[in-house]
């Protein structure tokens, strides 16, 4: 009875979690006024707002952009914040544990908050109206969990490896990228899926540091979709779009759900 009780339960939440999900895609496969008519399996398959979807608008050239910011902002923000691990996980300096504190505490400001300020940091730059302002916006915001995660993992590392490797005449850089990055893989892919994640689906940022469709990510992409009228959404165009770009972060998740899972417990139990 146990048993199945939790088998239950885990039905119920799995249910109430993939029905939004489940309900998008049976949408997304009726066309005309069928979209409005409560039907929880559809009657014909249309796959015409897929085609629409892609023809109306820039899509591909939409989804591109997230992928292009996504992976940059994932490549800085781990590259960064596995130095800057590194450095406040092995190296001893006076105020370590309040810098750490101070990075733990920007990241809790909302990003309305600090918007203002980015956007002057951002156009001060010359970055206004492109990806680079993107990527730059999304590494700031995704830096302090970067390096705070980074920090814990490299903090369990056993301290005998690195004084094996500095006895063999290791440099910095050979202990950062022939040591610890192997044994650093499982919090790398668990952080960088993360902050994959919040970089596909931010909205804020870029809605402000965009011009035109060309450039817009797919969130806002999605978000701005308009019908014939002010006051009509192609709700099938919408909903096959959140469809496609939802695809690609189930791969991800399904592809790396062995490393995410032993990133995020590694380091929980000593011994």
């Amino acid at each position: 009875m146990r048993r199945a009780g939790y088998w239950l339960l885990v039905s119920v939440i799995a249910a109430y979690l993939l029905f939004p999900f489940y309900y998008a895609v049976v949408t997304s496969l009726k066309g005309g006024s069928d979209i409005f008519r409560v039907d929880y399996w559809p009657a014909a398959f249309d796959f015409s707002n897929y085609g629409r979807v892609f023809t109306e608008q820039p899509f591909a050239r939409n989804i591109a952009n997230s992928l292009i910011v996504a992976g940059g902002s994932v490549l800085v923000a781990m590259a960064l914040g596995l130095a800057a691990a590194f450095a406040l996980g092995r190296v001893r300096f006076r105020g370590r544990a309040s810098l750490l504190l101070t990075i733990l505490a920007v990241s809790m400001f909302p990003q309305v908050a600090v918007l203002s300020g980015m956007f002057e940091l951002v156009r001060g730059l010359g970055l206004y109206g492109g990806l680079a302002g993107l990527v730059l916006s999304y590494t700031v915001f995704t830096l302090p969990f970067t390096v705070w995660v980074l920090t814990s993992f490299i903090r369990e590392l056993p301290v005998e490896i690195e004084e094996a490797a500095i006895m063999d005449g290791a440099r910095t850089w050979t202990l950062m990228t022939r040591i610890f990055l192997p044994l650093l893989w499982p919090a790398m892919a668990s952080t960088g899926l993360l902050t994959f994640i919040v970089a596909w689906n931010e909205f804020l940022f870029a809605l402000t540091f965009t011009l035109s469709n060309q450039q817009r990510t797919v969130p806002v992409a999605i978000a701005l979709m308009t019908g014939g009228s002010e006051f009509e959404l192609p709700w099938g165009n919408i909903m096959a779009g959140s469809v496609v770009v939802t695809l690609p972060l189930i791969l991800l998740v399904l592809v790396f759900q062995r490393r995410l899972v032993s990133g995020l417990t590694a380091g929980a139990i000593k011994g």
